[in-house]
């Protein structure tokens, strides 16, 4: 099942984004923060109660300009009401009930999803007098909070929490699932259609013309998994909505679905970046990747092209970078296969397992040609290495001196994991642990 997901949603200048940035710090002081993955200011991961969730803040879609068409927020709100599992509405007690608030209201009454009412910057008690004038907006879970301080946050994200269900593995669970991701017009259907074989979406050259995640169970040459497609037939009634939006909320979905994400970009247009946030996300999210470089045919060609396209795709991708890259054209059906093959083997990768008697013989080995450097005259010493039993390959260091063991030493770590082991487009996680 795909993760659940919060979508904030008000005018501007309310404090979405104070608010954004303190549920994912909130997760940052739980979580060990993963190195070199940037958290993006419009969506990110947040945790609560043992539970974890996506958060996306509609406050960085709003478009720029002077000043900000109310139209525009109104499509953002009915794009987080379609697609979000529980929605909260924020509204700033030092200017009262807006017309733009009111206009919001009545969209949320329409919605089918739980909406919390959240009257933001409330930090003293005069303030809190004044913000109960908000009730008569009829929400009837409304919160006090300031997003500044925090106060009041516990109280909405204990029922946030109280909403999300701990997911339990269904039939056919067991199959590899890949998801096709990219910006709009890159090629997803193509590609789709190229892998299937028949045209199981509608293609066409407008720019979103598809909408809905689409799962499709390929069985074809000894080959069996699921392919979500993040692309579908696009409703007609809102022609004008916010694309890229609607596509991030789709992207994050179909990260959360997938075991193997197909990051496709255009040769032409190069990676963009939204899709480096996606990529990101997906790193953060423990996920396999494979990055797809579709309209290969339309480039002109030298000699090293696509050593030197590589290259540069990669220094933007740092520093994981141990990723694969694949050349394509959906249109022409060139090295279709081969996308299907090396998912297939990220996928393995992913799962991979290592003996403990393995993993020691080989890692302790390399610890010993290049040491942990020294912690205030005392030399660090790992003496023994195990695989911890979780869906991401996870490995614990067990170590005299777990706090005090830098970045450095835990990416030669791990990148000498990936050389001995292969773990080719798969996250990897280290821990240390006190002996």
């Amino acid at each position: 099942m795909p993760g659940f997901t919060l979508a904030i949603v008000g005018r501007p200048n309310v404090g979405k984004s104070t608010f954004f940035n303190r549920l994912l710090e909130q997760r940052k002081a739980i979580v060990e923060d993963t190195p070199g993955v940037t958290r993006d200011r419009q969506y990110g991961i947040s945790e609560w109660n043992g539970k974890t969730f996506n958060v996306i803040d509609t406050g960085g879609f709003v478009p720029d300009g002077e000043e900000v068409f109310e139209k525009e927020i109104r499509e953002q709100v009915m794009i987080a009401v379609e697609e979000a599992n529980a929605i909260v509405f924020m509204v700033d007690v030092t200017t009262g009930i807006t017309t733009l608030d009111e206009a919001m209201t009545s969209i949320l009454r329409t919605a089918k999803k739980p909406v919390f009412l959240v009257v933001n910057k409330v930090d003293n008690s005069a303030r809190h007098i004044d913000a109960t004038e908000f009730y008569s907006l009829g929400i009837e879970k409304t919160f006090f909070v300031s997003a500044m301080s925090g106060s009041g946050t516990g109280d909405l994200l204990d029922e946030v929490s109280n909403l999300i269900t701990i997911d339990v593995d269904q039939p056919g669970e067991d199959l590899p699932k890949i998801a096709i991701i990219g910006q709009p017009n890159v090629g997803k259907s193509s590609l789709l259609n190229a892998m299937v074989g028949s045209e199981r979406t509608i293609v066409s050259d407008i720019a979103g013309t598809t909408r809905d995640t689409i799962h499709t169970h390929y069985n074809l040459f000894q080959k069996e998994f699921i392919l979500i497609d993040t692309a579908g037939i696009r409703r007609k009634t809102k022609v004008h909505e916010d694309l890229e939006f609607y596509s991030v909320i789709r992207a994050i979905k179909a990260v959360d679905e997938a075991d193997v994400c197909l990051i496709m970009i255009d040769a032409e247009k190069g990676i963009a970046q939204q899709d480096l946030n996606i990529f990101s996300l997906a790193v953060k999210k423990g996920k396999g990747v494979v990055m797809i470089v579709n309209k290969w045919d339309l480039v002109e060609k030298a000699t090293n092209t696509a050593r030197d396209y590589e290259k540069e795709l990669k220094n933007r991708l740092a520093p994981f970078t141990d990723v694969p890259v694949i050349f394509i054209s959906a249109k022409e059906k060139t090295r279709i296969f081969k996308v299907i093959e090396t998912a297939l083997e990220v996928c393995e990768n992913r799962k991979r397992r290592i003996q403990t008697s393995v993993l020691n013989e080989e890692m302790l080995k390399v610890i010993e040609a290049y040491r942990p450097p020294v912690v205030r005259g005392n030399s660090v010493k790992i003496k023994f290495v195990t695989q911890i039993p979780t869906a991401v390959p996870s490995f614990a260091f067990f170590t005299n001196y777990p706090d005090d063991i830098k970045n450095p030493y835990r990416n030669y770590l791990e990148n000498q994991l990936r050389e001995k082991f292969n773990f080719k487009g798969v996250p990897v996680r280290i821990f240390f642990r006190k002996k």
